[in-house]
């Protein structure tokens, strides 16, 4: 990283912050919005007949809990306990396919967890197909799920590659066995370097590796053997996420004694060697937290400016709604974000009674729609083009965020600390400013202000 921080500057930008997966983020969703309201949005979004959708599903289950994760799991060590689940999900998505009319077609299909793979290979061949009976794939989709190595076979990468996926992603996290004991997930070298040279056999278009750092344990020299490890295989992509310690959310993370944690000088010296070894081996930074290699679609939809993202990650599937089957899936519908019942209780009750699933949710007023792509636009691409703003909103830019104009030229603000440049063009965020960018798009948040002391979100470093 050719940027240098003093202990002053990572003090004052270390703070709670979102990950602007969703602009309002999810501790704005109400119980208010429910099935009706849900309902409404996707005959709203059924009148847009030819346009493009995508799908994510959730898939819960795992064998055990890992301390570190902050993931909707559900822990099931009898296989049956999980059957009941897909029977569910495919009459889900009888019932939002039966609301979307002829908008069936998917451009991005995603399945995540938990682990998809805790599944049998047949099982997941019988969910697939079902969902095909009742949406229809784009012959150029993104079709892909998360894997994790210690549970899935050459032959669920056979399956799910015969049925067309072509995405895969590794879950990893840290290759250290101190680390591993730490987190409770232990993985060994060869459980990832020999899953990955299969979904390379089998012919996967893109195989990326899940990493985490601010783990227990973590020290430059342990984690530089992991990325040594990993650059070995040389995946396409790479996600480097910080680890959110949110015991308060995630109870399992009470496992972890938070004085292994990597304090904050620790933590961004980690960051800074992820950056340095792997803009170094010659994978280009992606929005926050990702690396791709210069040739990934997303290293190019990067360069080129128009990379998007939403709840399944980064994506160059700008402006694609989306729906998500499963317990706790958020779907991103005609300007409604909707919640699925996170209890298997409540989901399968809604569902064996043709009720759509949903908990909450909420409505994107006109401002909220207007934040959302700028703070997108930072996230993902580093800038907010005024006159991209301006023709899509019909708004004057300056007029309109001239109190955010205000705060980050003030005395000290983000424009003196070399963070963003101001001009008649927009905000553009410095390389500087592109390791805060958490902090930089927390400046156009207009629910930050309002926030309670409650701590919510994990730290920006």
């Amino acid at each position: 990283m050719s940027v240098s921080l003093t202990p002053e500057l990572l003090a004052r930008y270390d703070k709670p912050g979102p990950r602007y997966t969703s602009y309002p983020t999810a501790v704005e969703f109400s119980t208010d919005f429910g099935p009706a309201e849900y309902g409404s949005h996707l005959e709203a979004a059924a009148r847009d007949a030819t346009g493009p959708l995508s799908l994510y599903v959730h898939l819960p289950f795992c064998e055990a809990r890992c301390s570190f994760c902050g993931c909707h799991v559900v822990v099931a060590r009898r296989k049956s306990v999980a059957d009941a689940y897909l029977g569910r999900v495919l009459d889900e998505a009888s019932v939002v396919a039966e609301r979307l009319g002829e908008r069936r077609r998917l451009v991005q299909y995603q399945w995540g967890g938990g682990t998809p793979t805790y599944y049998t290979p047949e099982d997941l061949e019988r969910l697939h197909r079902g969902l095909l009976d009742r949406f229809e794939l784009d012959p150029a989709a993104e079709v892909a799920l998360e894997v994790d190595p210690r549970v899935t076979s050459r032959a669920h990468l056979e399956v799910l590659r015969g049925l067309g996926f072509n995405r895969i992603s590794l879950g990893v996290q840290d290759l250290d066995p101190r680390v591993q004991d730490m987190i409770g997930r232990h993985q060994t070298w060869e459980q990832t370097q020999s899953l990955h040279l299969s979904a390379r056999e089998l012919g996967y278009e893109s195989i990326n590796v899940d990493l985490i750092y601010g783990l227990p344990g973590q020290t430059e020299a342990t984690y530089s053997k992991t990325l040594e490890g990993i650059l070995e295989l040389r995946p396409d992509r790479l996600a480097v996420y910080s680890f959110a310690y949110v015991p308060w959310v995630r109870p399992n993370q009470k496992r972890i004694d938070p004085a292994l944690l990597p304090d904050r000088d620790l933590k961004f010296a980690l960051l800074s060697l992820v950056s340095d070894r792997l803009v170094g081996g010659g994978y280009q930074a992606i929005g926050m937290d990702h690396f791709a290699l210069p040739d990934d679609e997303l290293a190019v939809a990067q360069r080129e400016g128009t990379l998007s993202r939403n709840f399944m990650g980064y994506t160059t599937k700008r402006g694609t709604e989306m729906v998500a089957l499963g317990s706790s899936g958020i779907s991103d519908v005609a300007g409604a974000y909707a919640q699925n019942h996170k209890r298997l209780a409540s989901y399968y009750e809604a569902i064996d009674n043709g009720v759509l699933p949903i908990e909450r949710g909420t409505v994107l007023n006109e401002d909220d729609r207007i934040r959302r792509h700028v703070i997108t636009e930072l996230m993902c691409n580093y800038v907010i083009r005024a006159d991209d703003v301006e023709r899509r909103f019909d708004i004057v830019f300056e007029t309109y965020f001239a109190s955010e104009l205000a705060a980050l030229t003030a005395p000290d603000g983000l424009v003196d600390q070399g963070m963003v440049t101001l001009s008649a063009a927009g905000v553009q965020a410095t390389e500087l400013g592109s390791v805060f960018i958490r902090n930089v798009a927390m400046t156009f948040d207009a629910y930050l202000h309002g926030s309670s002391e409650r701590p919510v979100f994990s730290r920006t470093v």
